[in-house]
């Protein structure tokens, strides 16, 4: 509390002002600063502290080679603990500040009180967003860097806080979706990810001929060097599995690292394409796309000329 020197009969008010004004800075400047100055100088390094761990994280994640699972797990929790540290900091120095300028905290945490149960009843959802996001880093459900579908929404996780998810679709649309809007996780990059070609042949081919022919293509594929990290089980032909008219599916499974099939279904198709044109094997149409070709009769009369009349 400031404390009024006491007034000497005939000095002036201004005169009284000045000392005490002289007597409440030097009294801050001996006991205050020091203290804030230690305050913010321990909000400085609590604050280094968590980025240096921050980083450590992120420099971890980005040694975990071969090992996607557990970099985004390191990345997540990076996120969560330098939004979570920042703010926890922050609100402490801010009440350490307000004691230093004896400023009574009682009245303002009865008041922050009262204001917050108000502003409860109006933001649940707030509340939901941060238990479901609890739920979805003790769960596992996803972390960043992962490619999943949630809220009828695909795209890769880009950053995840108690509150919200973000992700980034094929696009570049960045999509910003409360957690308690998630209600269902369909999680595409996790362990491993099938390699799914449907090949549509037409019914004049063999099937045999087919099915030995696709079995060696994605056999060559899964022995490639460029993809042999990749590729980590043996290529499955599943025969034929659908009959359309003249079309025929011949549908071809490779299990794949997570999030690593489309380089393969590429070099995959384009062997395909290859080998298809090299044996005289003809690609199937959809029935709806067929164009049925009527060959012009030699012995029929040509058709009357209706130019020059």
């Amino acid at each position: 509390m400031l404390k009024l020197a006491p007034a000497q009969s005939g000095d002036p008010i201004w005169q009284i002002l000045l000392r005490d004004w002289h007597d409440d800075i030097v009294t801050f400047l001996r006991a205050d600063l020091p203290r804030l100055i230690a305050i913010l100088l321990l909000a400085v390094i609590l604050q280094r502290l968590c980025k240096f761990f921050v980083k450590r994280m992120l420099h971890l994640a980005d040694r975990q080679v071969g090992n996607s699972q557990r970099a985004s797990q390191l990345r997540t929790m990076a996120a969560i603990i330098r939004a979570t540290s920042y703010s926890i900091i922050g609100f402490i120095l801010l009440l350490h500040i307000l004691s230093v300028f004896n400023i009574n905290l009682t009245p303002l945490l009865a008041s922050a009180g009262v204001v917050g149960v108000g502003i409860g009843l109006g933001a649940q959802s707030i509340f939901k967003d941060m238990l479901n996001g609890i739920f979805i880093l003790i769960e596992d459900q996803y972390n960043v860097g992962e490619v999943v579908k949630i809220a009828g929404l695909q795209g890769t996780v880009e950053n995840l806080t108690l509150r919200c998810t973000t992700l980034r679709d094929a696009d570049g649309t960045v999509y910003i979706v409360p957690n308690s809007q998630i209600a269902t996780v369909s999680n595409l990059s996790r362990d491993f990810s099938i390699a799914s070609l449907p090949v549509s042949v037409d019914a004049s081919a063999n099937p045999d001929q087919v099915i030995a022919l696709l079995k060696s293509l994605a056999t060559e594929v899964r022995n490639d060097p460029a993809f042999r990290q990749v590729a980590i089980d043996e290529p499955v032909i599943l025969g034929v599995d659908k009959i359309n008219g003249r079309e025929v599916i011949y549908p071809i499974n490779i299990r794949v690292r997570a999030n690593q099939k489309d380089p393969v279904l590429r070099e995959l198709r384009r062997r395909i394409i290859l080998a298809f044109e090299k044996n005289g094997i003809p690609l199937g149409n959809e029935s709806s796309l067929l164009i049925m070709q009527q060959h012009p009769d030699p012995t029929a009369p040509p058709a009357p000329s209706t130019l020059g009349a």
